[in-house]
């Protein structure tokens, strides 16, 4: 992911701080306000006040206080919370869209599907599930050698997590990891985005929806670099960040000094590959969708579209009628199909993509049509065609509105193509011949692979997500993510009064016979092996295990 979620960027014309004077005593500055602006008008939509970082301590301490109580709540009991705050999204599910709308830019539809919507799925699909994916299980005992012992693995909160959130989905990316979080028994502080600030009040209204004890879930609005320092400081017990590569791999640097554990999400550059069997009409469509959606600010979203030369030509006339027919802008009454980027910095970032790949040889094909004043971040939806691999947006992650075309002769080259990059975090394949398109998604290098669609698996609750290479380590959703806010605990116990184990003290000659024994016991090579071995080690056994270590 692209977008600026880091420790000391923030874009001084969408978000500036309104520090007042350094405290000289302390030489630390005294809280001010975060304000926050709509990309898409410029306008003023609200303050929210920092957080004074000399009460971090205090945050942590009641986290660890109410968290401990958390704890030895039943699953059922989390649940009865998490579903109050379900309720209060369906209830305020309008409202809660407009303000995500007005602080990232994207539409009101937009924010709705993908971000209140699978809020309300995350709700449910952790408090029906979470119980059943972190219960206690058993662990089978797969050796003869071992016939008196039992073993079982636990999962155990991990006690106090951190978040910290990006701006192009700041209301469903955390609130996932939220409530994930909390079913698994945890505290959670959450580091808003500074760009979306108001997101966060919205993420406090809906926790508090849940009637959860003091404490268990608080937020920090603030300066990257400082929360983060704070987090380990104060010796948060995991971190979850979603953003940038160059931050992801800051952070890892500062948790080596702690041994912190971390979960990050760094984006991708999505390779789409059509095969020449495909449904061109779907492809188009998904295509627009996942390439165009939220500006193109989707870490999961369409990046590159390899197509099979034999359908190139249909499949880019096709594709540029619908870009040339989406309409870009502010939404007004649900006017325009895409609304604008989130910051002046990714705004620059894509253009300068689009001027590199222009100077390079690259051709405009279509572009969406401008609707109503254009006094925000707003950039067409771009497709282009006679792209080669060194232009900047093909080599890295644009997190914007363009999309290129390429043409590939065999499925080996698109393969070569699409794995090309050291991002992998989303691919799709599309085929009406599902074998040979799961074929080929298993040779596809990512943490995610869809057939016949794109993007949307990240509102999949049950549905692991996270990448490879360069796109992260670790996995949020599903029961990968539920385990991932957790420590794993083997337990192991003997089901008879031995007094030894075969391998114990004290040593003698027998017991390296008996080693040896018990080894052709287990895997023998010939039935007169396992009964010559069975006789020897029994006595050995019994012995060993049942009587006493007799001291001279």
């Amino acid at each position: 992911m692209s977008e600026n979620n880091n420790t000391s960027f923030i874009p001084n014309d969408i978000v500036r701080k309104g520090l007042r004077p350094m405290n000289a005593a302390q030489n630390i500055p005294s809280p001010g306000t975060t304000v926050a602006y709509n990309p898409a008008t410029g306008e003023e939509i609200g303050q929210v006040p920092n957080t004074d970082m000399t009460q971090v301590p205090d945050m942590f301490a009641r986290a660890r206080s109410a968290q401990a109580a958390w704890e030895q709540m039943s699953f059922t009991q989390r649940a009865a919370s998490i579903k109050k705050m379900r309720d209060y999204l369906v209830d305020n599910a309008a409202q809660i869209a407009d303000i995500v709308s007005k602080s990232n830019g994207k539409t009101r539809i937009d924010a709705m599907g993908t971000e209140v919507l699978p809020c309300t799925l995350a709700c449910d699909w952790y408090a029906k599930n979470a119980g059943k994916v972190l219960k206690e299980k058993k662990i089978p005992i797969d050796s003869l050698l071992f016939f008196n012992k039992k073993s079982s693995m636990q999962h155990k909160a991990l006690g106090v997590v951190g978040i910290i959130s990006p701006w192009n989905y700041p209301l469903s990316i955390p609130f996932g990891e939220i409530i994930m979080g909390l079913m698994a028994g945890n505290a959670v502080i959450l580091k808003v985005a500074a760009a979306t600030p108001l997101v966060g009040q919205v993420i406090n209204d809906i926790i508090a929806a849940g009637n959860l004890p003091a404490g268990l879930f608080q937020q920090i609005v603030g300066s990257g670099g400082a929360v983060s320092r704070a987090f380990f400081e104060n010796r948060i017990d995991k971190i979850f960040f979603t953003g940038s590569v160059g931050v992801g791999k800051q952070l890892m640097s500062e948790a080596a000094e702690t041994l912190t554990p971390l979960s990050l999400e760094l984006g991708g550059n999505d390779p789409m590959i059509v095969l020449k069997d495909a449904d061109i009409e779907r492809a188009t469509n998904g295509a627009a969708w996942a390439g165009f959606q939220n500006a193109g600010q989707s870490c999961g979203g369409v990046e590159r579209v390899y197509v099979h030369e034999s359908i190139f030509d249909e499949f880019v006339t096709l594709l540029a009628k619908k870009t040339n027919s989406l309409r870009h802008g502010a939404d007004n009454n649900h006017n325009v199909d895409i609304g604008c980027l989130t910051t002046k910095s990714q705004l620059n970032t894509v253009e300068q993509h689009l001027e590199d790949a222009l100077t390079k040889g690259a051709k405009i094909v279509a572009q969406s049509q401008p609707i109503g004043p254009q006094n925000g971040y707003f950039h067409p939806a771009t497709l282009l065609t006679n792209t080669t691999d060194d232009m900047l947006f093909i080599k890295e992650e644009t997190f914007g509105p363009l999309i290129p075309v390429i043409p590939f002769s065999t499925e080996d080259e698109a393969l070569s193509l699409a794995n090309d990059s050291d991002l992998a975090l989303t691919s799709s394949v599309w085929t009406k011949d599902l074998k040979n398109g799961r074929k080929l998604a298993a040779k596809l290098e990512s943490g995610v692979t869809t057939i016949n669609d794109h993007l949307y698996t990240h509102g999949l609750s049950e549905m692991p997500w996270g990448g490879w290479k360069h796109s992260g380590i670790g996995r949020t959703h599903g029961p990968e993510g539920l385990k991932e806010m957790t420590h794993t605990k083997a337990v192991n116990w003997d089901i008879l009064p031995a007094k030894r184990n075969l391998w114990w003290y004290p040593f003698t000659e027998s017991s390296f016979d008996a080693l040896i024994n018990a080894q052709r016991f287990v895997y023998p090579r010939s039935p007169k092996e396992f009964a010559t071995s069975a006789v020897k080690l029994t006595p050995f056994l019994v012995g060993k295990m049942f009587s006493k270590w007799k001291v001279k």
